[in-house]
């Protein structure tokens, strides 16, 4: 069922640190090219971090963990297709079974990241609950409640209802650690306001959290938040006028499920001049930095035990 790369299947057998990327950041995230750059680099900061990457999709009803080059290439050309679905949990099994190309979400690549044995996921913001659709809610809350992956993010995307999106994690059982910082970052800015479980400041405080709820037993995952780098974030205040902005219009428009979350990115990058793409591209490589660096330190704490 699962067709890991050479490269992570050696890191696996061989009990080396390996952290999970989503592909739906290439497929329906990003544009030609800048999604394929943006990918690659998240590969490369992982690595920078002291992990191997392993990028999630469905190509050909093959579920496949670390993709190759020209398979992240291919899929980058595919960026904005209706012939590449986007693979949450409920997905999978489609796309598996009728032999489509499918890209992951970040449930989905939870799924696909437990089945293999993968604890760290890095990824930039996760879903959650629609600004004024609270019955639109993310299917990644619901899989953070019930899988035991670790995900590194800069929270929940700023387009989203932050406050519900908090209070349904909570309803989940899931814990929200703040790395390096006392409230939840808004993706783009680097706080909402809103408070996290539990700061942490190292890899390794993070990975005995990790440890302890191995140890609890516990099905549920971890959302560890990262804020954005200073020098690339935006101003709170003009992230929240831009989502707010984009999230009416989508109304006015009748976006809703899951082609909104698409659209209302692309439709913050107009609104702010670029300046949220840099924030994007910035985040998704620091996150994908800090889970290589987690995942190495959890490595080192299951040979200490």
């Amino acid at each position: 069922m699962l067709h890991p790369s050479p490269q992570v299947a050696q890191a696996l057998a061989q009990g080396r640190p390996v952290v999970a990327l989503e592909s739906t950041v290439i497929t329906h995230g990003l544009p030609y090219p800048q999604n394929v750059e943006t990918a690659l680099a998240m590969e490369a900061a992982v690595r920078e971090g002291g992990a191997e990457p392993a990028t999630v999709a469905v190509l050909g009803g093959r579920l496949i963990v670390g993709l190759s080059l020209d398979e992240i290439e291919y899929l980058g050309q595919q960026a904005g297709a209706a012939t590449v679905r986007k693979c949450s949990r409920r997905d999978l099994p489609i796309a598996v079974a009728c032999g489509e190309d499918g890209a992951t979400t970040v449930a989905g690549t939870m799924v696909v990241a437990h089945l293999a044995g993968i604890e760290l996921f890095a990824t930039g913001g996760i879903g959650g609950v629609h600004r004024g659709h609270p019955f639109d809610v993310s299917a990644d809350l619901r899989e953070l409640g019930q899988t035991p992956v670790t995900v590194v993010s800069s929270g929940a995307k700023s387009i989203l209802d932050l406050p519900a999106t908090r209070e349904v994690l909570e309803t989940e059982g899931v814990a929200v650690i703040g790395y390096g910082a006392d409230e939840l970052p808004a993706f783009f800015a680097r706080s909402c306001g809103l408070p996290v479980d539990v700061r942490l400041d190292t890899p390794d405080q993070v990975a005995k959290l990790i440890a302890a709820r191995r140890r609890l037993g516990l099905s549920s995952g971890t959302l560890v938040t990262v804020p954005a780098p200073e020098e690339a974030c935006m101003d709170p205040e003009e992230a929240e006028a831009a989502a707010a902005q984009a999230a009416r219009e989508a109304d006015e428009q009748g976006i809703h499920g899951p082609a909104s979350t698409p659209w209302l990115l692309r439709r913050v990058v107009e609104l702010t001049d670029g300046r949220s793409m840099v924030a994007n591209t910035a985040l998704l490589t620091n996150n994908g930095r800090v889970a290589g660096q987690i995942a190495v330190a959890l490595v080192a704490l299951r040979q200490d035990v």
